[in-house]
């Protein structure tokens, strides 16, 4: 399974449905970057996506988006082989 990476805070609706979602789908590990106690996080998120919301999801090297990005993913069949 790919490696999932996740710029998040702790008390985003977003963030905890996006987590819950990829739980449900089997990742067992998620590597979340809390970008509300380590505020140069939320630079570096900037950085590497563009946007600064969050959730902002990484599955491997490839960037999801946010919590509707993944959810659409989901719906269209693509979150299962991406995750691998």
């Amino acid at each position: 399974m790919q490696a999932v990476k996740i710029y998040l805070t702790a008390t985003c609706p977003y963030c905890i449905r996006a987590k819950a979602l990829l739980k449900e789908r089997g990742v067992q590990a998620i590597d979340e970057i809390r970008v509300d106690l380590d505020p140069a996080q939320r630079s570096v998120m900037t950085e590497l996506t563009g946007r600064r919301t969050v959730p902002q999801i990484f599955i491997g090297s490839t960037h999801v988006g946010g919590c509707d990005d993944l959810v659409a993913l989901d719906q269209r069949g693509g979150l299962l082989p991406l995750l691998g």
